[in-house]
């Protein structure tokens, strides 16, 4: 294994770490804060001719006021499936349709559910953390199985440690830094 080669292992590991950043990045998205967000509903699948489609590509989602969403399906006849589904969330209120819009407005979360929230936030990003751990941990062991059968030298064993810390720490900083944003959005009224 030459040096190109553990450096495309650590390039790799690199974008595994970022990918997983992102990940955990797109599933806060999905978390209620008190406040309306159109990727709250990024998880909802409508009955649409047959098929399981995604919300979003049927309707347009946008935010009239701070804590209210609102869904315009592009299809009329869409506006009874998009409810029915809409009506399975645990939004804290049932959505309501005028015509064929239909809005939910989200009522202020309390201080002990912001709270849980804040818990979830942290566990989420304990999680992530632990992942990437484990994707260092991967990459440590390859260079490792390289040195011992002799590809890579002790010294270069140990540069190419610190170069997989570094990155572990830069991405596990980017994880706080997105925890403790959260936290400040889900604590301010």
């Amino acid at each position: 294994m030459a040096d190109s080669s553990i450096a495309d292992i650590i390039s790799e590991a690199e974008m595994e770490m970022l990918e997983k950043v992102e990940k955990f990045k797109k599933e806060l998205t999905s978390l209620r804060t008190g406040r309306a967000n159109p990727q709250l509903l990024d998880s909802v699948m409508v009955e649409y001719y047959g098929a399981k489609v995604p919300l979003k590509q049927i309707a347009a989602v946008s935010i009239p006021e701070p804590r209210t969403l609102e869904v315009r399906p592009w299809d009329a006849g869409a506006v009874d499936a998009v409810e029915a589904e809409l009506m399975k969330m645990d939004f804290g209120s049932s959505p309501s349709r005028n015509a064929g819009v239909i809005r939910i407005n989200l009522p202020p979360m309390t201080e002990d559910q912001r709270k849980k929230m804040v818990k979830i936030v942290h566990t989420m990003g304990e999680d992530s953390r632990v992942q990437l751990r484990n994707v260092r941990r991967e990459v440590l062991e390859k260079i490792k199985k390289a040195q011992k059968s002799g590809e890579v030298t002790e010294d270069d064993f140990e540069r190419y440690e610190v170069e997989v810390q570094k990155h572990t720490d830069a991405y596990v900083k980017n994880i706080e830094g997105v925890v403790a944003a959260k936290e400040k959005e889900l604590l301010t009224l």
